[in-house]
């Protein structure tokens, strides 16, 4: 499938104040979108949503009729629905407030007032995720690559599946936890593991230290998806052994740098 251009991007622009629909109107055309449609709540915005599937949803995060979680949610528990990008526009800082967003997955938080790049960002990672390019791996057929993927989530482990299928794989087993996970690796061989950080039960930190002292897969590629902001907590997993660690909402281009990095090796 080609690559698709901003052009050819359909979306659905959801924002309570018409002067900041204007201005994020103006700074998407300006990045050569042209395909928008706006509503002011979040009734607007599903009823715009049944006439016409849109690529990207853009959203602000409160509105007079309800908050933008529970459109997300809509829209993520539709099977019809589900490959709809959401980007959240937001002037809300507090990590805690956003941490539902980061694990269900959005393209991109972005701040109020945001940037050209931000959005050239965003709009690029949506663009990947609707696009299909597979990895050229010199040392493995990427159809035949064996992935595990470990998120206590269901969402969060369907837009890594979404991301990673886009390049090619196909041979995914999840688990929704690291003592799941364990007992995966105990019954068959990977040549991946991606896993979060936060989980219940066995953490990614615990599957890792299991991963490089007790499992017969010492060697296997591990990436680290996380929201987890604490710095002790990130340099614990990576002096446990993590290969790579990648933010949460993650960019599917620096996905595919790191895979080409872990896999190439």
């Amino acid at each position: 499938m080609n690559q698709l251009s901003p052009e050819e991007l359909s979306i659905l622009l959801i924002e309570p104040s018409e002067t900041q629909r204007k201005i994020i109107r103006s700074l998407l055309n300006k990045e050569g979108v042209t395909q928008i449609k706006t509503a002011a709540n979040l009734a607007q915005a599903t009823e715009s949503i049944t006439r016409y599937k849109p690529d990207l949803i853009a959203s602000a995060l409160h509105f007079d009729d309800g908050e933008a979680t529970e459109l997300l949610h809509y829209i993520k528990s539709d099977p019809q629905l589900q490959d709809i990008q959401f980007m959240l526009v937001s002037s809300e800082c507090r990590r805690e407030n956003l941490e539902v967003f980061r694990q269900s997955g959005v393209v991109a938080i972005l701040p109020k007032p945001f940037d050209a790049h931000h959005l050239a960002t965003a709009l690029n990672s949506t663009i990947d995720l609707i696009s299909h390019e597979e990895l050229d791996l010199t040392h493995f057929d990427v159809q035949n690559l064996r992935v595990l993927v470990v998120d206590d989530s269901r969402m969060a482990r369907n837009v890594i599946k979404r991301t990673i299928g886009n390049l090619g794989i196909v041979n995914i087993t999840e688990a929704t936890d690291g003592q799941e996970a364990i007992d995966q690796m105990q019954q068959q061989m990977f040549d991946l593991v991606i896993t979060d950080y936060n989980m219940p039960s066995v953490d990614g930190l615990a599957l890792t230290q299991f991963i490089r002292n007790e499992s017969t897969q010492s060697h296997v590629p591990i990436l680290m998806v996380s929201s987890e902001a604490n710095d002790t907590h990130l340099s614990n997993v990576s002096s446990a052994g993590v290969n790579a660690l990648c933010d949460k909402p993650f960019e599917p281009k620096l996905v595919k740098q790191i895979l080409y990095q872990l896999l190439e090796e």
